[in-house]
Formats: structure tokens, sequence, C-alpha cells
């Protein structure tokens, strides 16, 4: 039995361009399918460094999946992820806010943020 099997594209009626599988899920337009970094982040972020001792900023490199993150670990291990603009937005809120920031595709992240994690698995 011989089946022709055809790959079928839809296309974007608007753009006139093909519509890839994920397109339709994208926010952003650029292929990832998470938001970008809002108020709420950075405020959130702010409160995270003004209420915890020791706090430091760990980069995250952009994805296909997710957009550019940073993840601050306080001194006890104790840590929050959230989106950010871009690294150059948060080296100056690490400036701002007197807190060391790494980039951490090259740094890696202290083995506190581990052991914190292990202690309060839910």
């Amino acid at each position: 039995m011989d089946i022709n099997v055809r790959r079928v594209r839809r296309r974007n009626t608007t753009a006139g361009t093909p519509m890839g599988l994920l397109d339709r899920f994208s926010k952003r337009g650029n292929g990832s399918l998470d938001r970008g970094a809002s108020k709420d982040d950075e405020r959130h972020l702010r409160e995270f460094v003004q209420t915890r001792a020791g706090v430091e900023a760990y980069v995250e490199p952009q994805t296909n999946v997710t957009s550019m993150t940073v993840v601050l670990i306080a001194a006890d291990g104790e840590w929050t992820r959230r989106r950010v603009t871009d690294a150059a937005t948060m080296r100056k809120l690490g400036e701002k806010w007197k807190i060391p920031v790494y980039d951490a595709a090259r740094t890696g992240y202290p083995q506190r943020m581990r052991d914190w994690s292990e202690r309060n698995k839910r």
C-alpha cells in the first residue's frame, strides 16, 4: 500500500509568511513561549534584596523557550528567579542595590543554593 504524505503549513494570513508550529503560542513574536520582564518582576527582585542579607545575582542567558532571567541568592541559600530585560539592566540594578552580579553560564551557582533547595523540598 502506497501512502503519500504531504506536509501542510498554515499560512499566517496577516503577514503572508508560513506559520510554524509554535508561532501561535509566542507572545513576543520572536519564537519564545515566555513573556518578557515586567515591573512586578523588578519589584519582587528589589523586595528580595531589601529583605535578605548577602544577596548575589546570577544572570541566566535567554533560551528558545525563556527570556533572560536572574537568580538572586541570599547568604543562607534562599533564592528566587525572575525575568530581566537584559544583562546590562541587571548590572545597573546591581550597582543601585549594591549587590554583585555574575554570569551564571560562566560561574555556575553557589553550593548554598543547592543546599537550601534540598532542605526546603516540598
